[in-house]
């Protein structure tokens, strides 16, 4: 059975795949630490392509090769993942490269394969195996629960019919190749990521008085929800952490939970609006610049 044709059908997938996360650098993340995520997203779906696009021209029939760089574009693909874990300025630059090491270290095996045992297939330690693994539920825990989680689950059991080989107790020359696999992995991936583009947004806001009950909060919710949604899980939690730790110390009768922020107290006393107001957006200074927030607070 000639199988080519699949492998180019991936192959477009996984360049419609680059297109739509390039789409989301450019608008959805765009101003938010989340854009080097999606820059290696876009570097992983391109590496799938070129392997898939090669494969169907007849090239990498070599199973020593061929499971070499699959390695490689697996390893590429748990960065973007990993990428977010690391999204609070300023070391959120200097994190990309802690980012970089971890892909190259866990290509290793295939670069170790070419040059030292020519021939041989990678050879992929048990615990890599696992590791790449745990790599993948963490992303997908990181967006489990909120609106994009029905995406996140779509892309997570792509990327494993991608990393299928490598993973544990997984034999990896009875693996490769498996073209209907990949196109099953890379169609779910798209899916995903295209849901993740059309998930629904917080509702946005017209910029409102710091004066009424609700006013603190129609003006923290919509951009905290908005950096849920962008960064996960891990950071909303932890920006409504330090809220509630500045909330408790200064005796602000409101909490930020994650779905958002719970005010009670006397409805007419605005007094602590300002404050709060003032340290929440601190907080999300550490990831967004001054027009995302202002994007996602205006109609």
């Amino acid at each position: 059975m000639n199988l080519l044709p699949c492998l180019a059908i991936v192959s477009c997938l996984a360049a419609v795949g680059a297109a739509v996360a390039a789409a989301g650098c450019l608008f959805a993340v765009r101003g938010s630490t989340a854009a080097p995520a999606a820059l290696w997203a876009i570097v992983a779906c391109l590496a799938c392509a070129f392997e898939m696009g090669v494969r169907a021209g007849g090239g990498l029939v070599d199973p020593s090769t061929s499971a070499s760089a699959r390695l490689a574009v697996a390893a590429i693909g748990l960065c973007p993942a990993m990428s977010l874990l690391g999204a609070k300025r300023p070391q959120h630059g200097v994190w990309q490269l802690i980012v970089a090491t971890l892909a190259a270290v866990l290509a290793l095996p295939a670069l170790t394969a070419l040059l030292v045992r020519p021939g041989s297939l990678p050879d992929v330690h048990i615990l890599q195996r696992g590791f790449m693994l745990l790599l993948l539920l963490v992303g997908w825990l990181n967006f489990a629960g909120t609106q994009r989680g029905l995406a996140a689950t779509l892309i997570v059991i792509g990327q494993l019919a991608i990393v299928w080989p490598f993973l544990p107790a997984v034999s990896l020359a009875e693996a490769l190749p498996q073209p209907i696999v990949d196109a099953i992995g890379c169609s779910l991936i798209l899916v995903g990521a295209v849901l993740a583009q059309c998930a629904k947004k917080a509702t946005p806001v017209g910029t409102v008085p710091l004066t009424g009950g609700a006013a603190i909060v129609s003006l923290i919710d919509p951009p905290f929800l908005a950096l849920r949604e962008t960064l996960g899980a891990a950071w909303a939690l932890r920006i409504a952490e330090r809220f509630d730790a500045v909330a408790t110390t200064r005796g602000w009768p409101c909490r930020l939970r994650f779905s958002g922020l719970a005010a009670g107290g006397d409805p007419t006393d605005t007094s602590w609006h300002r404050d709060a107001h003032r340290a929440f957006t601190a907080l999300m200074r550490r990831f967004v610049n001054q027009d995302w927030l202002t994007r996602h607070r205006q109609a």
